[in-house]
């Protein structure tokens, strides 16, 4: 039976994991949802001597800017496939350009220079490494719908601002396309085909929902999370052809569009 070792079970990879399971892989994971403790050092390394396929999701620890997969494990994956869910965040501001994978990753502050930085350390500790870059992630119960119908849906008045985002389940199918074929090591895009602004995309969840649409508000009026405003300090398109080309991929949401009409 093939076995898969996922670091970090959150919403993401537990569709992963369950998608895995389906198709008949014995799937051990850390977390809270998950069966392996991460302290709890003779469990994990026990677990990665039966994977053989490896996949983290857990970020860059905020403080030191290290990632504790590598840092605490990475010497331990043996000759296992080696996957980690990154983020286009690496590419820094690109002033609404086209980013793909041959751009080089400019990220100086923030999330994007932590993954980064457990990019390179995944490629020197391990030279067949996949690196999936993720925009926003959006799904059942992660939504603009569910932020328009909790009253926290913002409109932020960036005429130019725009965002790459992708449906969880084709991170799902990316990812998956990734563990079972013989696709080549290095980075994929995972981000659907139409870039948009997160205006568009809440006005028209409020659209087929028949709410009216927050007012305009400058960044400063939003008083938004230190995430949120992350999102908006960086202005770029994500190209995913390689994803494409590479593995076969396609997303079954191309569009917010499709994407929100499937959560309505």
């Amino acid at each position: 039976m093939t076995n898969l070792l996922i670091f970090g079970l959150g919403y993401t990879a537990k569709r992963i994991a369950e998608e895995m399971r389906t198709r008949g892989w014995q799937v051990d994971a850390t977390g809270s949802a998950g069966s392996v403790a991460f302290a709890d050092r003779d469990a994990v390394k026990a677990a990665l001597e039966r994977a053989s396929h490896v996949l983290s999701s857990v970020p860059p620890d905020r403080k030191a800017g290290l990632d504790p997969v590598m840092d605490s494990y990475g010497r331990d994956f043996g000759n296992a496939w080696y996957g980690y869910l990154s983020s286009t965040g690496v590419y820094g501001d690109q002033q609404g350009a086209w980013v793909d994978e041959s751009t080089p990753t400019i990220a100086e502050t923030g999330a994007g220079r932590r993954n980064a930085r457990a990019e390179a350390d995944a490629l020197w500790m391990k030279l067949d490494a996949r690196v999936f870059r993720l925009p926003g992630i959006y799904g059942p119960g992660r939504s603009a719908l569910d932020r328009v119908r909790d009253g926290r849906a913002r409109r932020i008045d960036m005429p130019d601002q725009v965002f790459s985002r992708v449906h969880v389940d084709d991170i799902v199918s990316g990812v998956v396309a990734s563990l079972t074929s013989d696709a080549p090591a290095g980075a994929y895009n995972l981000a659907d085909d139409l870039p948009a602004s997160g205006n568009a995309v809440t006005e028209h969840a409020c659209q087929l929902l028949g709410s009216e649409p927050p007012p305009l508000e400058s960044l400063e009026e939003a008083n938004l999370s230190e995430m949120a405003r992350g999102f908006y300090a960086e202005n770029r398109r994500v190209a995913n052809g390689k994803a494409k080309r590479v593995l076969g991929w396609q997303p079954e949401y191309p569009t917010y569009v499709e994407g929100i009409q499937s959560l309505l």
